[in-house]
């Protein structure tokens, strides 16, 4: 696999659940520009994206491992630490992690990131489709 670049974005939890909704409902189809995953604030995606993580993403790229116990031997990282990244990076897509026997193996789905902050698609909503109040809590 190549170096793949994803395109990431920045939006607060409630306001991702409106566009989400709006996805859903038809009302809105995102752009093929636009960010596939999302994080709510500046503080998540810098957990995530730490550098000890993109170190741990270009490591899977780099060697391929074939499996978790491999990659915790190559990383230096004990299972259980790596198991959670692993699960978030998942969780994201990020990563995808391969069936292969008794055993998973790591495959990152990227390794480069393009991080759009404060650019929200241009989605609109009708308040009898998602009302809300002031605290963003449905009616």
């Amino acid at each position: 696999m190549g170096t793949k670049t994803i395109n990431v974005g920045i939006m607060p939890y409630e306001d991702f659940k409106q566009y989400t909704m709006a996805i859903a409902s038809g009302k809105y189809k995102p752009k093929k520009n636009e960010p596939k995953i999302w994080f709510e604030s500046i503080e998540t995606i810098s957990q995530v994206l730490s550098t000890r993580n993109l170190e741990l993403l270009k490591l899977i790229e780099n060697q391929k491992p074939q499996s978790i116990r491999e990659l915790a031997d190559v990383s230096g990282r004990h299972i259980s630490n790596l198991s959670r990244t692993l699960k978030t990076f998942r969780k994201y897509g990020i990563i995808d992690l391969i069936e292969n026997k008794r055993t998973k193996v790591p495959v990152a789905k990227a390794t480069h990131f393009k991080i759009d902050y404060g650019k929200y698609p241009p989605f609109q909503f009708d308040e009898d489709v998602f009302p809300t109040t002031t605290t963003g809590i449905a009616k």
